[in-house]
């Protein structure tokens, strides 16, 4: 094969395409990991703040793709309250999992996380009736043994694992499945309507929520510092 009609193989085929979907695959799996590094270095700090740690990616989701969509003049297509629903769901997780880390080790946490691909696959299942294929199903099933695996461990743990291993562990299987429901609900979504309404309107509310729940943390941790001698 001469080198121009390798060019021109290498264009019309699809290798490119799958990989440059594996390699933004692990630039997001390279910033999860350092978010899961920030939030267990936060909990190990003594820093109780797992609602704050979750509004700075709402932020920078608003800024980004709210000023993208305010250039387009686009108007909204989906009502207001469903993704009012979504981003509650997305806070309510973030919560969850950020809380995890005061009790488990990142270990776990980051192990567990994976277990979101088994509640995706259900709740796909029966919401938008997404069918699979017995190989799917199979990686599922090892995924979900791997996730009971995880619990036993870590019930048996010592202290070395957190303080409240099983705890934290509960925490963020919690997470997980509000994590499913919101990918759920995203994947709709912008299949009906695009991502750059669905991930501005996600931050924008996702946003507001956080610091509508972050109030009462802020207002006993200043209540404690008035307590200091």
């Amino acid at each position: 094969m001469s080198s121009d009609a390798h060019r021109r193989w290498w264009r019309r085929s699809e290798v490119w395409n799958v990989i440059s979907a594996l390699l933004l695959g692990q630039l997001a799996s390279f910033i999860l990991a350092l978010i899961n590094f920030t939030s267990s270095l936060s909990a190990n700090l003594g820093a109780n703040s797992p609602v704050t740690l979750g509004l700075f990616g709402y932020v920078a989701l608003t800024v980004v793709n709210g000023s993208i969509l305010l250039h387009q003049r686009h108007k909204l297509i989906i009502p207001w309250y469903w993704y009012t629903l979504l981003a509650f769901l997305d806070v309510q997780a973030n919560y969850l999992v950020n809380s995890a880390y005061y009790f488990t080790s990142s270990t776990s946490v980051a192990l567990l996380d994976s277990s979101s691909v088994a509640w995706v696959i259900l709740f796909t299942w029966i919401f938008l009736g997404t069918k699979y294929s017995l190989w799917q199903l199979f990686g599922v099933a090892l995924c979900v043994a791997g996730f009971c695996l995880v619990l036993v461990s870590d019930d048996e743990a010592s202290d070395e694992g957190g303080s409240n291993p099983l705890l934290g562990d509960i925490l963020v299987t919690g997470a997980e499945v509000f994590f499913a429901l919101s990918y759920v609900g995203e994947e709709f979504c912008v299949k009906n309507n695009g991502r750059l309404e669905v991930l501005t309107m996600l931050g924008l509310f996702g946003m507001l929520l956080s610091v509508i729940e972050m109030y009462p943390f802020m207002g006993v941790y200043l209540l404690s510092l008035c307590n200091l001698p």
